[in-house]
């Protein structure tokens, strides 16, 4: 028995009067390096006279490119998605003999290609509570999954979790100075900080899907109480022999079968959902989404 989900994803914005849209960005398919088995996937788009251009991004995102001929009074992107959320462990990989204990140091090589990955903001007198927090990680040796995975985790300690409908993502700075964030300034937050350690890591945008598990937990927290999805970012971090691997300072975890990433890259602005400009008006933003899930039997394997 395998469990598929059925994920729908509505993005509409509606404008007082009709207007004009540059050419827009939707970054809403997930990545070519997402681990969750994507069995099909749908991008609706209005006003329905538009043209559309599937492309890829410099770091191997799907992103479509949206033309409108005409003004229009609404933008509306609808998602939908099915997925086949078989559990994996996200432990399950193996680390190059020189990468296994913290810190170390990337091959000259590779340390070329993760360039884009290493690039630092400063740690200077405008940034006093983030150079503290990078100063105060222990740099003595130890087993590289248990450093992350203490990081990740005092991450999730340290900042409060807030839902914040502002556009853009705080400063590392501010997230440590106000001790509070959405996911994506603690994914920034620890995009920086491992960067600052010598590690390449980048930001991702995906979706989050948590499923009610059939079962209570009898010695621990249980999960989501009902079926659930939303937008979510977090981090990965380059580590030779595993490659890309998935921490979420959200919740302290690392990245499983419920995380779906649609976009990776160096810097959050190039991660935005949708990206694209409109004449100046007011602008009506609603957002919606739904998850629903079927257990689905596996074929029957042939007797011989």
């Amino acid at each position: 028995m395998s469990i598929h989900v059925a994920l729908n994803h509505i993005t509409h914005y509606r404008y007082d009067r009709r207007v004009t849209l540059s050419p827009q960005v939707v970054r809403l398919r997930p990545a070519p390096h997402c681990r969750t088995r994507i069995l099909s996937y749908s991008l609706r788009v209005e006003p329905a006279q538009h043209f559309i251009n599937w492309q890829q991004d410099p770091f191997a995102n799907h992103l479509a490119r949206l033309v409108f001929p005409e003004p229009t009074r609404e933008f509306k992107v609808t998602v939908d998605l099915v997925a086949e959320m078989a559990v994996f462990n996200p432990f399950d990989f193996f680390l190059e003999p020189e990468a296994e204990s913290f810190p170390f140091s990337y091959a000259a090589e590779t340390a070329h290609d993760l360039a884009p990955y290493l690039a630092k903001l400063p740690l200077d007198a405008t940034t006093p509570r983030f150079k503290a927090f990078v100063d105060s990680i222990p740099r003595q040796e130890q087993r590289t999954i248990d450093f992350l995975v203490g990081l990740n985790q005092r991450l999730q300690h340290d900042i409060k979790y807030l839902i914040r409908m502002e556009p853009g993502v705080q400063t590392p700075e501010f997230t440590l100075t106000s001790g509070s964030g959405s996911c994506r300034d603690t994914g920034w937050l620890l995009v920086q900080t491992l960067r600052h350690l010598g590690l390449a890591a980048r930001f991702v945008s995906g979706y989050l899907i948590q499923l009610k598990p059939d079962v209570k937990s009898l010695d621990g927290p249980s999960g989501a109480e009902v079926d659930f999805t939303d937008l979510h970012a977090w981090c990965e971090v380059y580590l030779p022999g595993a490659g890309w691997i998935g921490l979420d300072p959200t919740s302290g975890l690392l990245a499983g079968e419920g995380h779906i990433p649609v976009a990776c890259t160096p810097e959050p602005s190039t991660a935005a959902p949708v990206s694209g400009a409109v004449d100046e008006c007011e602008v009506t933003f609603s957002h919606h989404m739904h998850v629903s899930a079927t257990w689905q039997r596996s074929p029957t394997p042939p007797a011989w």
